[in-house]
């Protein structure tokens, strides 16, 4: 692999302790701590409406696209197997070639590499979740429904200022990637979806393909696919087509790094089952893939996990894509 050190003068962190250090003084983010001004009513809006709801579907090949009832392309991601995480090999490699301190605190989590089964097909958005279509959401009356919300997440809400969300963030360019949202607030949209968000081992299926490439492209790093080194902010989503996975699923290296479902345990991969993991059960903060405009090649890998946030966190790398069935 091409691998040299890169700054990451915006990166995120601000992190429980115990993780991650870098500083995200200047980044918008979305605060444990903010208090209420207006809560979101507890019984749904009379203007909330829910999306339609796709008939149950399998594609009948890998890539195969559809588009749903509000305009968003997927791709299907047939079962298979491949090998999840990162071998003691490539690792010891990764750390000699000078990563920041950050990443490489990081990388122990991602061993052992393990195989992996997926038992059931799935479709995943082509594209990051843009700031158009959350926008449908929002209008949708998708902060004050209850019934997209998890419990812990309508808790959350519930001391908040709902008319102020979801965050301004890098100007909210309609093509662009939703951004600034907490885990939370992604698993609602994904619910009003009728989706999902995509569990760890899903999202990385989906980059690597059954080869296991260690970037959704292949196993060399190549800037001009991915919106990462020296980028000063985000891009419209699709617009690095080269750097399309196997399935067609883009800007999964780069971008916006985005929310997964699992929470993170960093000695998960050791005792994980073989066949359809989804995480541990409980945990304080999530998973988040792929790199982020401004970061380097060590994080756009497929198997990288950023892992130093809890659901109540946001901040303008981190965003989403949808999973369905």
């Amino acid at each position: 692999m091409m691998l040299a050190a890169a700054g990451v003068a915006a990166a995120c962190s601000s992190a429980p302790a115990g993780t991650s250090s870098l500083t995200r003084s200047a980044l918008p983010s979305v605060a444990p701590s903010v208090a209420a001004t207006v809560p979101p009513s507890a019984a749904p809006s009379a203007a909330a409406s829910i999306a339609p709801t796709p008939a149950p579907s399998n594609g009948q090949a890998a890539g195969q696209t559809r588009t749903d009832a509000w305009g968003i392309e997927q791709v299907w991601v047939p079962a298979g197997t491949f090998r999840m995480g990162t071998d003691a090999a490539a690792i010891a490699s990764l750390s000699k070639a000078s990563p920041p301190p950050w990443v490489a605190q990081e990388f122990p989590s991602e061993g052992p590499a393990h195989k992996v089964s997926l038992t059931k097909g799935y479709w995943i958005d082509r594209r990051e979740v843009t700031n158009r279509a959350f926008d449908a959401f929002v209008a949708a009356g998708g902060y004050t429904t209850e019934a997209f919300w998890s419990e812990a997440a309508w808790a959350w809400l519930s001391g908040k200022d709902a008319t102020r969300l979801p965050l301004h963030c890098q100007g909210d360019v309609p093509e662009q990637p939703r951004m600034c949202i907490t885990w939370f607030e992604a698993e609602a949209y994904a619910a009003w979806r009728a989706g999902r968000l995509p569990t760890e081992a899903e999202w990385e299926y989906a980059a690597r393909g059954p080869e296991s490439k260690v970037y959704p492209w292949g196993d060399d790093f190549d800037r001009a696919r991915t919106n990462v080194v020296n980028s000063i902010g985000p891009k419209p989503v699709g617009s690095y087509p080269t750097g399309a996975s196997w399935v067609g699923a883009q800007d999964m290296a780069g971008n916006a790094m985005e929310w997964v479902a699992d929470w993170l345990d960093p000695a998960y991969y050791a005792t994980a089952p073989a066949t359809d993991p989804t995480g541990p059960a409980t945990g304080t903060v999530k998973v988040e893939k792929g790199g982020w405009w401004g970061s380097n090649e060590f994080v756009a890998r497929s198997a990288y996990r950023h892992y130093e946030d809890p659901p109540t966190y946001g901040d303008k790398h981190i965003g989403f894509r949808v999973a369905s069935q």
